[in-house]
């Protein structure tokens, strides 16, 4: 990555992008090679020589940014056209997650959530902490994860699908073991009880606890009354988010 710059700093992301041009989180963890082409993607630029962007508009932030990474190897995330539905129905048609929307003249606010930026998703993801696992070979059948309300970690339900053989192992190498169950709200079933739906007592015999600090993302249909995941598939590891900051979106 080459800018004709003395010294910048750009807001961005590493993706993989597949022989479509879609980026793809599962290759991304895969470190995929072949038709998968990784690239650094540039939303945003908060200091460009020296001199500090962050309270001024966006619109002027990203103009001075589609200069600054022109004719070099960064990937620009531009505005994109359009009314907000025929954003979303382009989006959908691309297989693509969803989109961050922001104000054209909203400063950069950084570790702050604002109205000025909202995050919109067409299908239901959200980051969770694991707390434990349901032993199976030889690593686990599932994992258990939850969300945090304050310092209490809420048990949230279990997910088996959206892992392969290399990122079950990658996950499981990052586990480490402890005697106590570290949800608040386990076991949640005082019958017997659907493996998902609920946890009770006997359940809770065979499965190992493990410390509260891997953060994973995590797509699924819906929440039930109960509060648990409908249909968890594991999407990604969250290296970059503190388990503690993981908090049920709404």
């Amino acid at each position: 990555m080459s800018l004709k710059v003395s010294n910048a700093v750009l807001d961005g992301e590493i993706v993989a992008l597949d022989d479509k041009g879609r980026p793809s989180f599962q290759a991304l963890q895969h470190r995929a090679t072949g038709k998968t082409h990784i690239g650094f993607y540039a939303f945003d630029l908060l200091v460009l020589d020296g001199r500090e962007l962050k309270n001024i508009p966006l619109e002027e932030r990203q103009r001075q940014l589609a200069k600054l990474v022109k004719g070099s190897s960064v990937l620009l995330s531009e505005p994109l056209p359009g009314t907000p539905t025929q954003i979303e129905k382009a989006l959908r048609r691309q297989g693509l997650e969803g989109v961050v929307a922001k104000r054209r003249d909203s400063r950069y606010e950084p570790g702050k959530r604002s109205d000025a930026w909202i995050k919109v998703r067409f299908g239901q993801r959200q980051e969770l902490v694991v707390g434990g696992f349901k032993p199976g070979g030889s690593n686990f059948d599932s994992i258990l994860v939850g969300h945090y309300e304050g310092k209490k970690l809420y048990f949230a339900g279990k997910v088996r699908a959206g892992f392969t053989p290399h990122l079950r192992a990658e996950v499981f190498a990052r586990l480490k073991p402890i005697k106590k169950c570290p949800f608040v709200n386990l076991p949640n079933s005082v019958g017997k009880s659907r493996w998902g739906e609920g946890i009770t007592a006997e359940d809770m015999e065979g499965l190992k606890w493990v410390k509260p600090e891997v953060v994973v993302e995590v797509a699924f249909t819906e929440w039930t009354k109960g509060d648990n995941l409908r249909h968890a598939a594991f999407v990604g590891l969250r290296g970059d988010k503190a388990a503690q900051k993981v908090r049920r979106e709404t």
